[in-house]
């Protein structure tokens, strides 16, 4: 896997990979990421990746790491009750 390109952001980080004929998207937030795999001859090269990594797709992907933080706090939160009722 070969890093082909970064997408600057002022909050992610957005890497764009290069692996077995696919390009994968990498955003990165804190200590969670999203990854999205497309075959690279569904696109027209990097530029429609870049188009694709829009505002709108942006503020899902924030919503999604919302969501995965607190399915994250709540799950660290709550990680021995269940060894604790087999004891």
């Amino acid at each position: 896997m070969r890093i082909v390109k970064d997408i600057p952001h002022p909050r992610f980080k957005i890497t764009v990979y290069s692996w077995n004929n696919k390009y994968i998207i990498k955003i990165e937030d804190a200590h969670l990421e999203q990854s999205y795999k497309i075959d690279e001859h569904q696109v027209e090269g990097l530029a429609d990746i870049e188009r694709m990594v829009s505002t709108p797709f942006l503020l899902k992907v924030l919503k999604r790491f919302s969501e995965m933080g607190e399915d994250f706090s709540e799950a660290w939160k709550f990680r021995y009750v269940e060894n604790k009722d087999e004891k």
